[in-house]
């Protein structure tokens, strides 16, 4: 089926034609005329599958010109980055459309954001949740006539604590309104939302086409401690003819800004970071230049790169097994898109190996294990998280000495009895002397 099978508008079909898209994903055929329709819908589709045309096509298609003030859509992301992501499809699909587009998100001057929602009106509003509800209490931002609320990544925001969030704004919202939500995976937690807010949805669910089973080279080695991961990561960077394109994948901030630095020292790789503590301007100039090919990798938080679309993306590397299983897919989903080679590569040290378990159940087959190249330096020198905590000590005793109680309490005890004998012999003393007796 191609788009034009779909019934879309001329001004759309010119956009996309523009962009040289032809056939809609699965996710974005089957979600269409559901989603016209006007039925609550819920999309689950792994990154790289086109969920986010998946919702912006039908709602575009049936969004009419007005000149009212206040939106009628309202589409929630979790973080700066989608947001400014999402605006940008929504700018590509509005070539031949007169739609007002505004975005909002946390990090910038609530009070200039205040004063842009303000000027000129909108049709669509794209933010992130805090940012949203704060401007929404402020009057500002009005709900009214809302008709479309779209949550997108609503696994990653649950997860990201913004729950609360969500649902003031929902509370806030029209009763009658049509209710769209996409998730890559649906979890218990997913599960309750829908029941909770969602009238009688349908649920749409459609695995990924490029599955790392038949698209993506997958390599586990086993490195015995984060310094050593940081020699063989340095060692395999240099090889810029077949790492060419770079996502790092960390555990947290923390740890990204300790392999940046690592990796910048002496390194020849052009080398970017980000991560929520960075400054907006900051992270939107590593995009950029990450895109541009700048720099050719980039170290990376999962919660930062979730829903972030990067092309030609030659490598994935986990710098640590993720603590949810679920987000290796999203991980390596990256690479090996529009008919390319895809690589995988997943650095695992003995106290990861309960994560690496969890994420071999959902690998696939193809995933190889390999021991890391003995030219590799290996390090003798542990971060905190290596060393043994010092608390966890276990002082195993003498099998002689087991009931002994130890001979402080003996001796203890021995005073005790012996303080206890001298004070009954001197209260003797003092009544036989007041008796006259001796």
């Amino acid at each position: 089926m191609t788009f034009s099978e779909l019934r879309i508008s001329t001004p759309l079909l010119n956009a996309l034609e523009d962009l040289e898209f032809v056939y809609p994903t699965a996710i974005q055929q089957k979600c269409f005329r559901r989603i016209t329709s006007g039925n609550d819908v819920v999309g689950i589709a792994q990154t790289g599958t086109g969920k986010t045309f998946a919702y912006l096509l039908p709602i575009l298609n049936q969004l009419e010109f007005s000149d009212q003030k206040h939106p009628r859509v309202i589409i929630i992301v979790p973080t700066r980055e989608l947001v400014v992501q999402v605006q940008k499809e929504v700018e590509k699909l509005c070539k031949y459309k007169t739609v007002r587009i505004k975005a909002v998100y946390g990090g910038a001057n609530i009070n200039t954001q205040k004063e842009y929602i303000y000027q000129g009106g909108s049709d669509i509003l794209i933010g992130t949740p805090g940012r949203i509800y704060d401007i929404a209490l402020s009057g500002i931002l009005r709900f009214s006539n809302i008709k479309k609320l779209v949550i997108d990544e609503v696994d990653e925001m649950l997860n990201l604590g913004f729950r609360p969030q969500i649902e003031q704004i929902i509370a806030m919202l029209p009763a009658k309104r049509q209710n769209l939500m996409f998730s890559s995976t649906l979890s218990d937690d997913v599960e309750l939302f829908i029941s909770k807010f969602f009238y009688e949805p349908e649920i749409i669910q459609v695995d990924n086409p490029s599955t790392p089973v038949e698209k993506i080279v997958q390599k586990v080695y086993f490195v015995p401690n984060f310094n050593t991961k940081v020699n063989f990561l340095k060692n395999l960077l240099e090889n810029a003819e077949e790492f060419v394109k770079n996502i790092v994948f960390v555990a947290n901030k923390k740890q990204a800004d300790v392999v940046f630095e690592k990796l910048s020292e002496g390194q020849k790789t052009n080398i970017g970071v980000i991560h929520s503590n960075k400054s907006q301007n900051f992270r939107f100039n590593a995009i950029k230049s990450f895109e541009k090919s700048k720099i050719s990798t980039l170290v990376a938080t999962d919660v930062v790169a979730r829903g972030l679309d990067f092309n030609d993306i030659s490598h994935v590397i986990s710098f640590s097994p993720p603590e949810n299983a679920a987000d290796y897919i999203h991980r390596i989903g990256r690479t090996g898109r529009a008919e390319k080679d895809g690589n995988a590569i997943m650095f695992v040290s003995p106290y990861e190996e309960n994560d690496y378990m969890e994420v071999k159940k959902i690998a696939g087959k193809n995933i190889s294990e390999e021991e890391i190249p003995a030219t590799i330096p290996i390090s003798k020198i542990l971060v905190e998280e290596e060393k043994p905590a010092i608390n966890q000590k276990i002082i195993v005793k003498n099998s002689a000495l087991k009931n002994s109680g130890g001979a402080y309490h003996n001796k203890s005890e021995k005073r005790l009895k012996e303080n206890s004998g001298g004070l009954k012999r001197k209260r003797k003393a003092k009544i036989q002397k007041r008796s006259g007796k001796k």
